[in-house]
This record gives structure tokens, sequence and C-alpha cells, in this order.
């Protein structure tokens, strides 16, 4: 089998799936050096930097650089080739040894570039799948994917409320009622409230020191509010990798600020920063009304819930993030919120989440092309 020297790979990648990773793994194997070229257009809804940031992930040996290409496509027409050739050569200026590929361009390509076509499972048989089939059912494609891009498409709901509102009952509800429909949503995760976790080791630590000492004892400081959000948000992220293509969070870093103004009476710029970073599709707010307030050792604060449920609405509002409030006995609220998940996601192509016998679940809109 010839070996060559560098070796090219070249696409769009929107998304990269398993076929494409079998195409640069072949290539890998067969050259010295492997550049990977991932093109998009400007108007796609999958920026060029994500899928450069997934390619390189899931590749480190091979050098994967992106170059926009807004030129049109016709395969016929020399001076498009042409024009496209220039963007691809200003990208990979050095000489080309082989061009892998599995489309049907191939040969041309490889010779506008003075190398050698290599065809690598041109049928697809052996991982049938294409970028076009990922956009337009993400969720029946799922295991084509790398855990780079299944975090990218997850959609996340997050559920939060004032203290003892039944965030985490709810959340664990959500989770439970997906992986009962069996098939890639039997992987459904949900994520705990870290500040909780952070709660009862700052009550264990302070009791190490004074034995009997009560949460009211505990005291909570500015500095603590941005490591609860960021190792939230870590969590968020480590589930949304492996898990199915929906993502319930008990708590988010956005809830954290609020928290923040509960304990410390300000906003925090560092735990807003870290919030402004979150990729979450929808906020289930559990209303105060109705629910009875428990004091797990945890709590203190029935008498602000009122004021919290206030907070969480104004600055859900006011930060335009989609919210559903979600009221009355827990079946009721557990109905309201299957029929409020997302239905439209950020930016082009748009993932739906069907609830309840509605088909296979996800599904986007191609109005990316």
């Amino acid at each position: 089998m010839t070996r060559y020297g560098h070796g090219l790979v070249l696409g769009k990648f929107y998304p990269p799936h398993a076929g494409h990773h079998h195409l640069v793994e072949t290539a890998l194997a067969r050259c010295e050096r492997l550049t990977v070229l991932v093109c998009a257009s400007s108007v796609e809804s999958i920026a060029l930097e994500d899928r450069v940031a997934w390619m390189r992930e899931v590749h480190p040996d091979a050098l994967v650089v992106g170059a926009v290409d807004d030129h049109p496509v016709d395969l016929r027409d020399p001076d498009v080739w042409d024009a496209h050739m220039a963007v691809f050569r200003a990208a990979v200026p050095e000489s080309v040894d082989a061009v892998f590929t599995s489309e049907p361009y191939g040969e041309e390509l490889a010779r506008r570039f003075g190398a050698e076509a290599v065809s690598v499972d041109p049928g697809r048989e052996r991982f049938p799948v294409s970028g076009t089939a990922v956009r337009a059912d993400p969720a029946g494609t799922w295991d084509f994917l790398e855990p780079p891009v299944r975090a990218a498409l997850t959609r996340r709901v997050v559920v939060l409320g004032a203290e003892s509102t039944g965030t985490t009952t709810m959340a664990l509800a959500l989770a439970d009622h997906y992986r009962r429909r069996g098939g890639v949503w039997a992987r459904t995760r949900y994520v705990p409230e870290y500040g909780r976790e952070y709660s009862e080791l700052k009550l264990a630590e302070l009791r190490a020191e004074r034995p009997g000492a009560a949460w009211s004892d505990v005291a909570f400081h500015s500095a603590d509010f941005p490591v609860i959000a960021q190792r939230q948000a870590e969590l968020e992220e480590q589930a949304a990798r492996d898990g199915s293509p929906v993502l319930f969070c008990d708590t988010d870093a956005f809830a954290t600020t609020i928290w923040h103004e509960r304990y410390m009476g300000t906003t925090s710029a560092a735990t807003g920063e870290i919030a402004a970073r979150g990729r979450q599709h929808l906020w289930l707010l559990t209303d105060h009304r109705g629910v009875d307030f428990e004091d797990d050792g945890l709590r203190d604060g029935e008498h602000l819930r009122p004021w919290m449920t206030a907070r969480f609405l104004t600055q859900l509002a006011h930060s335009e993030r989609r919210t559903a409030v979600l009221t009355g006995p827990h079946e009721e609220r557990l109905a309201a919120a299957g029929g409020d998940l997302p239905r439209g996601g950020a930016g082009g192509a748009h993932v739906a989440l069907v609830p309840d016998g509605g088909g296979e679940g996800v599904g986007v809109a191609e109005e990316d092309g």
C-alpha cells in the first residue's frame, strides 16, 4: 500500500461525523503528515471555529486548518473551480501528495492539487451517514457523533427556583421520562446542583472546627459563587458529551448569579461572566406557591422565596432567556414542562424535541443548505 508524504482531507464537516473521522484516520495511517482543511460558508449555522475545534480534538495528530469559502458550488464551471482552489491554496500553500476523499469530485480536486486521488468508502457502506442526515435528524444519527459535537447539539434544559420548590424532583422526573423512551434517549442525563454539594462541604469543614455548628453558622463569601458556577458548568458540559440529545440540569451558572444576590445582596460580575458562556436552551422556573417549605438542614430562606421567584423571573426576562413557569401540583408541573421543551435552537438549523408520541425526537430543519 502506497504511503505518502503530505496528505490532504478537505470538507465542510457540517457537522463532523463517523464517516469523516474514518476518512481522516485512513489518511493518517497512510501519510507522514496530514492536513485537514475545514471549509465553511459564512451563512452556515455551525461556526467554522467550532468545526475546527471539534476536528482538532478528535484528531490531534493532524494539522487542522479552516477557511471561509463563500463561492458557489458548480462542479462543471472551471471558473468556479478556480475560485475555490484559490481559497484552498491560501489555506494549504505547501505541496500535497495525496487527496483523500469520499466524494465524486475527488479526482478533479486531486488533479488541481497535482496530487494522487485516494477514494475512501465512496458508497458510505461502513458508516452510512452524512452531514445532511445529521442536520436532518440528530437523534437518529447520534451514535455517529463524537462527544464535542454531541455537547454542541444537546438541548439543555435548566430547572431552577427558590429553596424547596421542587427543582431536583422535577429535573430527575424529566430525565427519567426521557430515559424510559429507550433507544438513544436511554442515555438522558441529569446534572445535580453543585451548590448543594459545596454547601455540605462548607458545613462539614465548619463542624470539623466547631462540633455542633449549625447551617446558620456557615458564612458565604462572594468568591464562593464563581467557584460554584464554574464547577456547575463543567459538570453540565461533561454530561452533555456522553448523554442523549437532551440534558436536564438542576440549576446552572445563571441561577448561581441569583443565589449570589440572595446571600451577598449584590450582583457578581465574575459569576455573570461564567453564566454568559452557557449553552442552555430553556429554563423551567418552579414557583414557590403551593409548595410546602421543607427544612432539610441546608435551608433557611422560606421568607425569601417570593423575592427569589420574582427575581428569577425579572432576570430571566431581562436576559431574554426562554422561560416557562411551573405551577400547581407536581403532575401538572411535569406535564407543563413536557409541553414547553425547546422547539427551536440558536442559529439556522434548529432542533425540535418531541416530548410525547411525536416521532423519534430531535429533528433539524434544513434552513442551512
